[in-house]
């Protein structure tokens, strides 16, 4: 049966921050079996049912290819992490009706073909969306760079920046479950009351209404950072840097203050790393995916028992996917951006 397929497609590489004229939607045509020969390893077809808008994503929208995921194709369909239902399959590991996360595209319907990169869900008391956030990429990234590249100790003092983010609200809480004292910045009024009393970090700041970086930190780190859990790069990393402890860590794990810029601002402050000794470290989460189960069990029994909380700011139907995503770069979420896309 051949029905129609809304997508949203990318007219072009860009430079500076994403505008939703970046991207457009087009209603094309999909048969809902999967294609005889689609994949020698068996494919599937999927409805999506949540997508998610990550940051990562505003990197493939350059022609640059050192990264370690290439660009979009102009005039292709957007893709990125996703929960969708099994349509059709040809695959002995899916059938019609699985639940699977993974990369899927920005479509009502989608033919994957590298399947070895999806999961199946287990039906349970978790809403399906968290599994592009708390249970997710951003979910599993916080886990990996917190435990991993951070090799936190109980009472240190840790700091973490785009606080309230996807990533970010998770660091924080592990980092209580750790027996840390934790600060956090985020953009907004809203966004700190939702740091100090529903992620129970021990104190926020609103760093754009800080006009000295070095002197906010001052105040709330007398005795310095252990941890500095960086997500937006630029300004904010150069001030930790003369506020780091003898032998502190930053996992780098974004620099979204850089992404659309068109010329990245240098660091003033790097001769911290010498004196201090500091550790300075860029991660991918999938440098550890062979740690994905333990993280899976760890989260979903916190999150069960009432230890992890998480929020996010779902956006309804694929044709405002464009406005969830540019509003990423203006702060304009509260909590993990999700597209739904269609109904469970």
């Amino acid at each position: 049966m051949e029905v129609e397929n809304k997508q949203i497609l990318l007219r072009g590489f860009i430079k500076g921050n994403p505008k939703e004229s970046d991207m457009e939607l087009k209603v094309g045509k999909i048969n809902l079996k999967v294609p005889q020969g689609s994949s020698s390893s068996g494919a599937v077809l999927v409805k999506n049912l949540y997508l998610s808008c990550d940051p990562y994503m505003r990197g493939r929208m350059r022609d640059f290819h050192g990264s370690y995921i290439p660009p979009f194709l102009p005039g292709s369909v957007i893709e990125g992490f996703g929960v969708s239902k099994v349509v059709d399959s040809d695959n002995a590991n899916f059938k019609a009706g699985d639940i699977v996360a993974g990369i899927t595209g920005w479509e009502e319907y989608s033919l994957i073909q590298k399947t070895e990169q999806l999961r199946k869900i287990q039906s349970d008391d978790i809403p399906l969306s968290y599994h592009v956030g708390l249970l997710g990429m951003p979910g599993f990234t916080a886990y990996a760079g917190f435990y991993e590249v951070c090799s936190p100790k109980k009472g240190e003092y840790v700091f973490i920046s785009a606080a309230s983010g996807a990533v970010g609200q998770l660091v924080g809480q592990l980092a209580k479950l750790h027996g840390c004292y934790v600060v956090g910045s985020a953009g907004s009024s809203q966004k700190v009351d939702l740091l100090k009393n529903r992620f129970g970090f021990d104190e926020a700041f609103n760093y754009k209404e800080e006009s000295d970086l070095d002197a906010v930190l001052k105040r709330c780190f007398p005795q310095g950072i252990d941890i500095y859990f960086d997500n937006v790069g630029g300004e904010m990393l150069d001030a930790v840097l003369l506020n780091m402890r003898v032998h502190g860590r930053i996992a780098v794990c974004g620099m979204v203050s850089q992404q659309s810029i068109s010329s990245s601002e240098g660091l003033r402050n790097a001769f911290m790393l010498i004196p201090r000794r500091i550790k300075m470290q860029g991660f991918l989460q999938s440098d550890y995916l062979h740690l994905f189960p333990r993280f899976l069990e760890h989260t979903i029994d916190n999150y069960k028992k009432g230890k992890i909380v998480y929020i996010e700011d779902m956006n309804e139907g694929l044709e405002n996917a464009p406005a969830a995503f540019v509003g990423l770069f203006s702060g304009k979420n509260v909590g993990k951006q999700v597209v739904r896309v269609a109904q469970d």
